[in-house]
């Protein structure tokens, strides 16, 4: 089985973060939550606590098989850490599998990983993933090479399906 890193920080979107994390266990996975300080809590917009196992800082993408982003105001308060910044980079670099979901790409903007992609992500985003040179797709699941992106909640089932593919 594999183990997913799943980085965030306060203000994730519980459902978006909860939903995957629990088919991923269900199915064998490791879930290993990555964020600013080891050790922390931290809360998803309804409050759902959640304590951070490694930091960023003291992590590569060689010690994880996945990425798992959730959404929510999370990404954005991550993408002005440059270690989350590299951390989401280095899953590129290595073309492991990234599964970011409706926020999440506004880290992937700034990791600068999007150039030439197909994307799903939230409709307010539409306009900075193509000036960040991808292709905004307005479907529930979007598979493009290691990237799994979906838009919103609505789109969880579909987005676990490929996600869970892409684990096989």
């Amino acid at each position: 089985m594999k183990t997913i890193a799943v980085i965030l920080t306060d203000m994730f979107q519980d459902v978006e973060y909860q939903l995957p994390v629990v088919a991923f266990r269900k199915a064998g996975h490791t879930i290993v939550h990555v964020g600013l300080v080891a050790g922390s809590m931290v809360k998803g917009e309804y409050g759902t606590p959640i304590h951070i196992d490694k930091a960023v800082r003291a992590v590569t993408a060689e010690d994880f098989d996945a990425l798992f982003i959730p959404g929510g105001y999370s990404p954005d308060k991550l993408r002005i850490d440059p270690d989350a910044v590299r951390f989401v980079r280095d899953f590129f670099t290595k073309e492991k599998p990234v599964f970011a979901i409706c926020h999440a790409a506004q880290l992937l903007i700034t990791a600068d990983v999007l150039k030439g992609r197909r994307v799903a992500a939230w409709m307010s985003l539409v306009q900075d993933i193509k000036n960040a040179g991808a292709e905004y797709v307005d479907k529930e699941v979007v598979v493009d090479g290691n990237l799994v992106s979906s838009r919103k909640p609505a789109d969880i089932p579909a987005f676990i399906h490929e996600a869970l593919a892409k684990l096989s």
